[in-house]
Formats: C-alpha cells, structure tokens, sequence
C-alpha cells in the first residue's frame, strides 16, 4: 500500500525543501542531513518510476480540487525520464559536492542545491502554464545565487548578468500566462489545448513565451550570458546548470510547442525551420569558440552552447522520431556533461588552474579523470555504443525519413568539432611531463573520480538500454498533439 500511495508525487517536490529548511537550520550535520535528502528523493523518484512504468499516467490534484479551479500535477513517459534524469544527476552532485565543498560555502550550497532540486521536481510534474513560471522562477534565482558562490568579480558579474537575462526571460513569459489566461479563462495545458487558435493576440503570446524561454535556454544568439555563469560557478553548480537548469527551460518549450500552441502544419514548418537554423548556427558557433578556448571549464561551457543547439533540431523535423531523439539527447547530454565537468573540477583541483596548454602527464596522474573525460566525450561526440550516438543516430533518421537531409550534414559537422576539442584536450593530457617541472603534489578525494567515472560510464550505457528508454517514452503518449 505504501509503494502504491498516490502521494509520491508530491513527495518529490517536498522533501527535498524540507531537506532544505533542515540543512539551513542544523548546519553542523548538514552534509549527512543533504545526502540523507538525496537518497530519499532519489527512492521517492524510484517508487513514483515504478508506478508510472506498471501502472501508467499518474495524476494528483492538490486539495481534491480538479483543474481548471484546482492545480493538477501529471506524470508521463517524458515528465518521467526527466525526473529520473534530474534524480540520478542530482545524487551524482550531491555525492561529489560533499567532498568538494570544505568551506563555508558548505553552508550555502547545500540550502540552495536542494531547494533548486525541488523546483526542477515540480516542474517537471506541473501540468499549467503558470506553476511552470513559478518554478521556472525559483529555479533561476536558485542557480544566480549559486553562480554568485565562487565570490570575486567574475562570479559576482557573471551572476548579475545572469540575474538579468533570468528576469526578462521569465518576464517574457509571465506577459504570454497572463494574455492567455485573459484570452481563454484557464492556465491548464489541457484545457488550453482544446481552447486555443491561431488569432494574432496567439502569435503575440507565442512570440513572447518563445523568446523568453529562449533567453532562459542560451540558444544562438541568446547565449552570451551561459560561459560567463557556467565557467565562473563552482563545479558542481556548473554541471546542474548545464545538465539540468537549461533543459528546464526548454521543457516548457517542448511542452507548449507540442501542447498549446495550434500551428498549420505551414506554420509549423516554417518556425521549425527558423528555430532548426538557429540549433545549427548555435552547433558550428559552439563548436569553434569551444576549440579556441585556452581554459577547461570555458571550453566545457561553450561546449553546452553548441550541444543545446541539438535540442532544435527536432522542430523543423516536428515527428515522432525527431522528439524521442532530441529527448533522448536530453537524458545522454546531462550525464556526460555532468561528468565532464567533475573531471575539470578534479584537473582544476589537482593543478590549481584550469590552462589546457599545461595538462602535461595528467593522465599519469589522474587516469580516472581522464578516462572519465574520455567516455564522456564519446557520448558528445556521437560515437557507438554511447547515449549520445543513439540520439544522434535517430536525429539522422528522423532527417532523413522527413527529406531533410541537411539537418544530418549539420550532425556530422558538430560530431567533428566536438571531437576536436576532445581530443586537444587529451591531447595535452598524455604529454609526458618536463623531467624540469615539479610534480603536483595536491591530491584529491577518490570520491570526486569515481563519481565523474560513473557518470561517463552511465552515458556509455544508456547506449545499451535504449528500448526500455524508448518504450518509457511512450507512456501516455507524451508526443501527441493533446495530452490524454
């Protein structure tokens, strides 16, 4: 009966705020009271997986009270794989931040990381526009106070202007909740669904959810705000904000798009094609600024420009294929990612900078970093048998069944420019050391390795379990025009 409860929903999203509270109130336990958060919400995730795949759409409404007077919280295959996406990224953080924070940013971190969790949590469960905007809000207040942690001048910069591309964003998008619920009486996506059309005040709402989420995901051009934050936060924030806090973001997107937003097949086309265009300027733009990068975690951060310029791809295509794969590309980015970051986070350590030029015999003293930077990179890359070459893959068919064969020219392109920051990044790392030079003394804690090995591994897994992956994204039909 426990394991069946209807609650676990909700639970999600409130232990990790309890979590939260708790950690800010009893700081001198605060590490074990965040991990003890950590696997509670990861089993919480667990138990709510296991009903979803057994027994299909989960649906809670708070209060009793069913939408439209009432908030409904909904639980399909793509709200699922992001939950367990977000979960298994976020006890990967939490076990790495415990060795790598020894500070009081202890104290900081923990509040915050947490409270962050809950909110992308309810996100990902939320089924109307306007609890999105509110988590979507704590979300970036969350990660601005995050970036600002480093403290200095970089950080302090690069999380104002963060701050002020997070606001606008959500300002944008707050405009579009407010026309819609004045147009059609319902913040519901199902409701809406079933109640909306093309009108020009439409068009007007679109543009402006649009270009907010947009600023918020740092698509071409809109990116000039992401390395700038992701290279200046700490490592862990870097990697939840590149593996999670811009997928959020474009969750919101993907669900519009695909939910409340009635476009001609015409229209759709042409918009897809425009958003396409921008995902392969982003790509090629990504791809040279990453290689021209002199430091680790600024050349990481380019890097997650140009592969959220992949999440596009599936508009101009706007099939079945073209969504699986870009949300499959979701679930193989954030992992490799996250473990990309924490093998910078150990050179970064283990060096005390981050200048790629002076990674001499890092792999002699760091193998397990490296191997982690590796498998990651094979999974950005696209390369067999990784997560990343299974979306990949399914992009190039989706172009190819659609006609669009141009959209797999702008694959293989992006397959080469990440392979060539990969491998000028090993490159460096396997020439052996001046015997002049003083070895690095500066040691660092197993658990930051094997965690970042981990999660390279786990994206080279995702290769093999890709029909369980794909069979979760079948559940309640995620991809069709209305939600059922």
């Amino acid at each position: 009966m426990l394991i069946d409860s209807p609650h676990w929903i909700i639970i999600i999203i409130l232990l990790p705020i309890l979590g939260s509270v708790v950690c800010f109130l009893w700081r001198e336990h605060i590490v074990k009271l965040a991990l003890a958060t950590a696997v509670g919400t990861v089993t919480s995730v667990g138990v709510l997986s296991w009903q979803v795949i057994t027994n299909g759409v989960q649906r809670y409404e708070l209060g009793a009270w069913s939408a439209p007077l009432g908030i409904e919280l909904y639980l399909d295959g793509l709200s699922l794989l992001m939950l367990l996406v977000t979960a298994i990224v976020g006890f990967a953080i939490s076990i790495y931040a415990s060795a790598y924070f020894k500070d009081d940013k202890t104290n900081i971190f923990w509040p915050l990381w947490l409270f962050l969790w809950s909110a992308l949590n309810a996100l990902f469960v939320s089924s109307d526009i306007f609890n999105l905007f509110v988590t979507l809000e704590i979300i970036g207040l969350s990660a601005v106070a995050l970036v600002a942690l480093s403290g200095g001048a970089n950080a302090i910069t690069a999380a104002m202007r963060y701050l002020l591309v997070s606001l606008l964003g959500s300002m944008l998008y707050l405009m579009g909740v407010a026309l819609l619920y004045h147009s059609y009486g319902t913040v519901d996506m199902v409701l809406l669904s079933l109640r909306t059309e093309m009108t020009p005040t439409m068009w007007l709402i679109m543009g402006l959810m649009t270009t907010g989420l947009l600023l918020k995901t740092a698509l071409f051009p809109l990116h000039f705000w992401l390395p700038p934050a992701h290279s200046s936060a700490p490592v862990p924030v870097s990697a939840v904000l590149s593996a999670l806090v811009v997928k959020a973001s474009f969750y919101i997107l993907w669900r519009l798009w695909i939910v409340v937003f009635p476009l001609a097949d015409h229209a759709q086309a042409n918009l897809g094609f425009i958003l396409g265009l921008l995902g392969s300027l982003a790509i090629v733009w990504g791809g040279f600024q990453a290689l021209r990068q002199t430091r680790l975690k600024l050349l990481i951060a380019y890097s997650t420009v140009m592969q959220i310029g992949y999440l596009f791809l599936a508009f101009p295509l706007a099939n079945v294929m073209g969504w699986k794969a870009t949300l499959y590309f979701i679930l193989a980015h954030a992992v490799a990612k996250t473990a990309m970051f924490m093998a910078a986070g150990n050179i970064l350590i283990h060096r005390g900078h981050d200048r790629i030029a002076d990674f001499y015999s890092m792999a002699q003293y760091l193998p397990l970093t490296i191997s982690a930077f590796a498998l990651s990179g094979i999974s950005l890359m696209g390369l067999p048998p990784s997560g990343g070459f299974i979306a990949k893959w399914l992009l190039l068919e989706a172009s190819i069944v659609s006609g669009q064969w141009w959209w797999g020219l702008v694959l293989i392109v992006g397959g080469l420019l990440t392979g060539a920051y990969v491998f000028k990044v090993l490159g460096y790392a396997f020439i052996q050391e001046d015997s002049s030079n003083e070895p690095y003394p500066i040691g660092i804690s197993k658990r930051m390795e094997w965690m970042a090995l981990g999660m390279a591994l786990l994206a080279i897994v995702l290769g093999f379990i890709a029909p369980f992956i794909l069979r979760i994204m079948d559940i309640g039909s995620p991809f069709a025009e209305v939600l059922s």
